[in-house]
């Protein structure tokens, strides 16, 4: 026994609407662009009508000389009468130019109270001092305080005082 599914076939899951249902024998294929233009289950009254001047099928024949095939060409001729499209500008091109890509990353893990105190700075500086910054930026800032501090500094610097406590 394979475990691979059974699927019905295209007899079993397309069957012509257009005629009476009297007829049990299956159909798979539209035999001409006539019968599929005709076709409720492909195209709605509407658009019959709408296409019957210019119809956007073609039947063309099959190369190994086998029955004709249905080929949408039209839309093949409509993207040949379009310019060329101009390339996208960069949106994100000048927001980037200040940016500094970091190549190395840590994880640093802290309390809730800690996160909370961060994003509150944070909000502070764009709130009250106009100065966007995200909390990777913040926390940069802080550590090259932190570490100017400890060479100036030495012994009585911050960072020795609290890393002692």
């Amino acid at each position: 026994m394979t475990r691979r599914p059974v699927l019905p076939g295209a007899a079993e899951l397309f069957r012509r609407t257009d005629i009476a249902a009297t007829n049990p024998a299956p159909v798979t294929e539209l035999p001409t662009l006539a019968a599929a233009q005709a076709s409720p289950a492909l195209r709605s009254a509407a658009q019959r009508d709408a296409d019957a001047a210019n119809p956007p099928l073609q039947l063309v024949p099959d190369v190994a000389g086998g029955a004709p095939r249905i080929v949408v060409d039209e839309l093949a001729t409509h993207r040949q009468t379009l310019p060329a499209a101009a390339p996208k500008p960069a949106t994100r091109a000048k927001a980037e130019k200040n940016r500094t890509r970091h190549e190395e990353k840590i994880t640093v893990y802290c309390s809730a109270d800690e996160l909370l105190a961060l994003e509150t700075a944070r909000l502070t500086l764009r709130g009250q001092h106009g100065v966007a910054a995200d909390r990777g930026r913040i926390v940069r800032e802080a550590i090259a305080v932190l570490l100017a501090d400890l060479e100036v500094h030495g012994e009585d610097s911050v960072l020795v005082r609290r890393l002692r406590k």
